[in-house]
């Protein structure tokens, strides 16, 4: 029997599909933490795998936040299954049970504990050698302590007491009982790459709890002793140290080093190794020692900021009669017992998903929108297929915007200009002839449609541009920002020579020179990154988006990827912040 846990960063992720991704993992139960998707977006594509059967909690406050699944084989189908740890979720028949001593948590904090759709909990018989026993599984995404947020790390040790009271209880029952997913603490100096004051590096709350729940790393002779499980259970709880259960990457690899399953993407990390081991499989002891085989990271399989972690055990899975009602073919809107609204309001193709085509909330990610939709219905996504009329207007306005709307769009330089004096052009009868007399040739911009009627011949005739001159000519005859007719040119266009503004001195040439300095001062674009020090390569730009003074301000660090500070091919240690007069 195989069994594998994967922190996936989102299940509508994956390329190929989630069925290709259980084919590739080729588990019999696989357990998936941060899926990112709330009920309304569950697709039937993603819900409903053949050959599998699967079981989701969502989050109930945030879209595209938390959420776990378990997909089972159907020759591994559960006897039981549940969502959430505490009991509230549980309204059906065919629970797990065993609850354990809550009386440590309040009635809303045992709410708020499974508001976000962190558990799931599946109970499965197998067959060892000639006895068939009870074998339950926790899925679990533990939270992750935000330094800025203090409340969220008190939460944390909620759910990580509140785990453990319902493992226990589970393995009290009589049950085995395996604990995986993605505890978000590494356990031991050697889980982390580059730990920072190892001294005191137990004394971190996540780590102290992990001491009280796990008993043991290494497979050795004092750690046999089946019968002495209950004893050393006794001693934990009058020691407050020492617990039940067993890491099992640690008891078949004691001393491997560099073994990490979670590196940052945003510093490349993953390149040079440079993470930390916190997604684990737990097991009970009497489990581990008589029925585990084999217990690695699979850090070749890439998809995610995550890599699985996966479990051999010398068990042979009975499949239960049927599946429990949690499992999500048994969903209404799977099940075709109803349709929701949205079906009834937008035209939907049949191929597509059943999900809602309801706009997501601000804090739904990128790409999340558009991705369980028919590409059809743009409408949904945010995308109009027609406007809607404009209010009423007055008489005089209206009058103006038909005036308007019947020339073409003009140069957005247009509205930093002074408007032209139109009795300072020629006339149209005097060709030129007059501008001795009358003052300078007024510029005219490229995009000026005075210039289209006084000449086609410049103007490309008859509404056409410079590029299509160009195309009838063959030859390439750019236009500047502006031209001057000549004096005795009106005749034809073999007579008529474009000057550029910039050789006479005109008013052209200032007019040029102040757009051009209005849009560097707008537009100045990103800074030039300078070498680092120790690689003399080109950096890379950064913005600070932690709260406080520096929030916002922009620097260089090295572009090669985080990594140890003993690694050469690793980030230097180079750091700048980029001046805000450049």
């Amino acid at each position: 029997m195989k069994i594998v846990t994967w922190n996936i960063n989102g299940i509508r992720a994956f390329k190929g599909g989630v069925k290709k991704a259980l084919d590739v993992l080729d588990a019999d139960i696989v357990c998936l933490q941060e899926t990112k998707v709330t009920r309304d977006l569950l697709d039937e594509r993603t819900a409903i795998v053949e050959g599998y059967n699967s079981y989701f909690s969502f989050s109930r406050g945030r879209s595209g936040y938390s959420g776990v699944a378990t997909f089972c084989k159907d020759s591994a189908t559960p006897v039981a299954a549940e969502e959430g740890l505490t009991g509230l979720l549980t309204s059906h028949d065919g629970a797990v049970g065993c609850y354990g001593d809550q009386n440590g948590f309040s009635a809303e904090e045992l709410q708020l504990l499974d508001n976000e759709g962190r558990a799931v909990i599946t109970q499965h018989k197998v067959k060892c050698e000639d006895s068939e026993e009870t074998l339950t599984v926790l899925n679990v995404y533990c939270p992750r302590a935000d330094p800025e947020k203090p409340e969220r790390k008190q939460f944390k040790l909620h759910f990580y007491r509140l785990l453990q009271a319902r493992a226990e209880a589970i393995l009290e029952s009589g049950s085995h009982v395996i604990v995986l997913g993605d505890i978000n603490t590494s356990h031991k100096p050697i889980d982390h790459c580059d730990p920072a004051d190892v001294e005191n590096f137990q004394d971190h709350p996540g780590r102290k709890w992990l001491n009280s729940f796990l008993i043991g790393e290494c497979k050795e002779e004092s750690c046999s002793n089946v019968e002495e499980d209950e004893e050393a259970h006794q001693v934990s709880q009058t020691h407050g140290s020492g617990g039940r259960f067993v890491d099992t990457f640690r008891y078949f690899h004691p001393t491997r080093s560099n073994a990490f399953t979670c590196w940052s993407t945003l510093t490349g990390a993953r390149q040079t190794n440079y993470g930390t081991r916190i997604d684990y499989i737990f097991a009970d002891r009497v489990l581990v020692e008589t029925r585990f085989l084999e217990a690695d990271i699979m850090p070749e399989v890439e998809g995610s900021d995550h890599c699985p972690v996966q479990g051999h055990l010398r068990c042979i899975q009975v499949p239960g009669s049927k599946c429990p009602p949690l499992c999500t073919r048994y969903l209404p809107e799977f099940a075709g017992k109803q349709q929701k609204l949205s079906r009834f309001l937008v035209k939907v193709d049949q191929q597509a998903s059943r999900g809602s085509t309801d706009s997501l909330p601000s804090s739904q990610e990128s790409g999340e929108t558009c991705e369980n939709q028919n590409p059809v219905e743009s409408f949904s996504c945010g995308k109009r297929k027609g406007l809607m009329p404009e209010p009423s207007a007055s008489k005089s306005k209206k009058s103006k915007t038909k005036r308007c709307t019947g020339k073409p769009q003009g140069n957005l330089l247009e509205f930093f200009k002074p408007k032209p004096d139109r009795a300072a052009l020629p006339s149209l009868n005097d060709c030129g002839r007059g501008s001795k007399s009358s003052g300078p040739a007024h510029p005219l911009s490229l995009g000026d449609a005075t210039l289209n009627k006084l000449d086609p011949a410049v103007g490309g005739g008859g509404g056409h541009n410079g590029a299509n001159r160009t195309r009838d000519t063959g030859e390439e005859e750019p236009l500047r920002g502006g031209t001057a007719l000549e004096e005795d040119g009106c005749g034809s266009s073999a007579n008529r020579k474009a000057l550029p503004l910039e050789e006479d001195g005109g008013a052209g040439s200032s007019a040029a020179g102040g757009s051009l300095g209005f849009w560097k001062s707008v537009l100045r674009g990103p800074p030039q990154p300078p070498l680092c020090k120790v690689h003399q390569e080109p950096c890379v730009l950064r913005t600070v988006k932690k709260a406080g003074a520096n929030m916002g301000r922009q620097f260089f660090v090295c572009a090669r990827p985080q990594g140890h500070a003993s690694n050469p091919q690793a980030r230097c240690n180079f750091f700048a912040w980029v001046d805000k007069g450049k």
